[in-house]
């Protein structure tokens, strides 16, 4: 099912959340709506999914207009950062509740539950309780409970925020896996530039309410739109020439045009890469990242004196000079 959003805005109070906002999310594709805290993506997701009324604009399922229509009457799956879960409930009792209250027939509810344990890896945990499960098992139940009323559009919001760095990396690949075993349309919110990437056929940056670039993750990185996508994808420095990534830049011992003067403050071995930290000659610090056969062959030192140039097409927008790094 697709999801067309139409010049959608939304306000509380004197605080505009949305911006005339218009993205396309193509039938049984996975889109992340990417962006920091505040800058609307949570109630955009929540306007999909009938859980907030827009003030401008229409949301449509497939072609058919359901901005006025009731979040149970949109066929959507809605999972939660903080999972939802009826405590008092086994694993199998929550993920067959939604299938319940549609009075489905016991036999059928009892296959589709089944059937959903394995999908997500808790089979073996069917009679345990929320609070017996680890927080990446109580997710995945989540997900299994949204799945199993077989809804059309499923709507992730910050789902593994609340997790543990290796737990949402796991959870990542499994999300990935399971979306292309299922095939249903999916919306991701999360404000990790990693794991949008990770997860992800397309990205929509969203910043201060308005789309600042709808692609592919590749896209936003390598060719971004403006300098805040540039600097929302990880750290950058800026240039004479411009906005230019650490890893885009070349150190060299000689001297050559257009290249600016720095001296090394640091080496730092990073395992496959070598991060060097200089200082430029107003004083600024900032760094490049080179190969470690790169840095073998410079033999770089601290106070070192070195010449730093960007890469052949790897300049940005005019900037201010070499030395200044903006991390997002």
């Amino acid at each position: 099912m697709s999801i067309e959003i139409r010049n959608v805005g939304k306000r509380f109070g004197d605080f505009v959340a949305l911006d005339d906002v218009t993205l396309e999310v193509e039938t049984g594709s996975l889109t992340a709506l990417l962006g920091p805290s505040g800058s609307g993506k949570s109630t955009l997701l929540r306007i999909v999914a009938g859980l907030e009324r827009p003030d401008a604009g229409s949301v449509a399922l497939d072609g058919e207009d359901v901005t006025a229509r009731a979040p149970q009457a949109r066929g959507i799956g809605f999972v939660f950062q903080h999972y939802a879960a009826f405590k008092h409930m086994t694993v199998r009792k929550n993920v067959a509740f939604g299938l319940e209250i549609r009075r489905r027939p016991k036999a059928e509810v009892a296959e589709r539950v089944d059937e959903l344990l394995h999908l997500v890896q808790l089979h073996g945990l069917a009679d345990r309780y929320p609070a017996q499960l680890s927080g990446g098992q109580r997710q995945r139940m989540a997900l299994a409970r949204a799945l199993a009323v077989e809804p059309s559009v499923l709507l992730l919001d910050e789902p593994f925020g609340a997790l543990d760095a290796r737990v949402r990396k796991e959870l990542r690949v499994w999300l990935r896996r399971l979306h292309d075993e299922q095939d249903v349309t999916t919306v991701i919110v999360t404000h990790d530039q990693e794991e949008a990437m990770d997860v992800a056929d397309r990205i929509a940056l969203i910043h201060e309410g308005r789309i600042q670039q709808i692609g592919e993750p590749r896209e936003l990185y390598d060719a971004p739109a403006n300098d805040f996508v540039m600097t929302f994808f990880g750290p950058v420095v800026r240039t004479e020439g411009g906005l230019v990534r650490p890893h885009d830049l070349e150190l060299s011992l000689d001297e050559r045009p257009g290249a600016s003067e720095a001296m090394v403050a640091r080496v730092v071995h990073l395992g496959f890469e070598v991060r060097v930290d200089l200082l430029d000659g107003n004083g600024r610090a900032f760094s490049t990242q080179l190969t470690r056969d790169e840095e073998a062959e410079l033999e770089l030192e601290r106070g070192q004196i070195v010449f730093v140039s960007p890469r052949n097409g790897s300049v940005g927008t005019p900037g201010l000079g070499v030395g200044e790094e903006l991390v997002q």
